[in-house]
């Protein structure tokens, strides 16, 4: 028999990740346990996680800037879409201009409308109730200068306190004998206006038949001139003066009316009727200002 040498023992191959950085963690009396990670498997990991808690960290700190920016923008939004606040100086400031502008932005007709009523005073027919009747618009005049809508010394005193326009119509009462010219004054303001209306009723050098009438041909006012006015009346309302003549569709010159109790009452409620409907629509006094809340109010 022929001898043979041993094949040289072989260790076993070490287990897959093992390595000159793997340590093996021995139990008691050195059976093998389980092993850890090395260096470089422990290093790995933690680098993973460093960049994992960063990354969280700057979304949450995106998110938070992002919610503010949302509550801000939602703050903003709610304060357009919610009314507008206006102190007490500003809400006067804006209703006098709505005032002021009324002459250019009403039309002629809501001005001075077809139908105007008025009423006689009951103690004028000896009776317990007024009379109530309505005046017809014959025409409107085209606006004019203010010096061309009065007469005598009133177009002086008219420019000194700077009118800037002028706006007539003539009506006929409900009885057809009575004609009358309402005349609107533009003023600068309600300081002006008052000083007016206040000199046309006190200075009789100014205030004597003072509107200049406006004759309609072909209606009751055919002959309605100067001569005709039988009487005017004055009054200021905001920023304009409303003077009114009335006078008889016969063409009847002046004559002191006064004497009849009746035709005086009936011809001065004419005439302040007129005026009130026209101090109604231009010096009446706005409602409060206040903002619907639409964006850009």
């Amino acid at each position: 028999m022929t001898w043979q040498p041993e094949p040289p023992e072989s260790s076993p191959a070490a287990p897959e990740g093992d390595g000159p950085d793997a340590d093996e963690v021995r139990g008691p009396a050195g059976v093998p346990g389980r092993r850890r990670a090395g260096r470089a498997g422990r290093t790995g990991r933690a680098g993973r996680t460093g960049r994992t808690g960063r990354a969280t960290a700057a979304f949450a700190a995106l998110l938070a800037a992002g919610l503010a920016g949302l509550a801000v923008a939602a703050v903003g939004i709610a304060h357009e879409l919610l009314p507008r606040q206006f102190t007490a100086r500003q809400r006067s400031q804006i209703a006098t201009w709505e005032m002021e502008r009324r002459w250019r932005a009403d039309a002629a007709g809501t001005i001075f409308p077809l139908v105007v009523s008025y009423q006689v005073p009951a103690g004028a027919l000896d009776s317990a109730t007024a009379l109530s009747l309505s005046a017809r618009r014959l025409a409107i005049a085209s606006q004019s200068p203010c010096a061309a809508a009065v007469t005598g010394t009133a177009g002086s005193l008219l420019s000194r306190y700077q009118c800037s326009a002028a706006l007539r119509a003539t009506y006929v009462d409900a009885s057809g004998s009575m004609v009358a010219t309402i005349a609107v004054m533009v003023l600068p303001g309600t300081a002006a206006a008052q000083t007016v209306a206040a000199d046309f009723r006190h200075d009789a050098a100014a205030s004597s038949m003072v509107v200049r009438t406006f004759a309609v041909p072909g209606t009751p006012a055919t002959a309605f001139g100067s001569p005709q006015r039988q009487l005017t009346l004055a009054s200021a309302h905001g920023p304009y003066v409303v003077l009114s003549t009335a006078g008889f569709a016969d063409g009847r010159h002046r004559i002191k009316i006064r004497s009849d109790r009746y035709v005086y009452q009936e011809m001065t409620s004419f005439d302040a009727g007129l005026a009130s409907s026209a101090a109604a629509v231009l010096g009446s006094r706005t409602p409060p200002v206040a903002c619907p809340g639409a964006p850009g109010c």
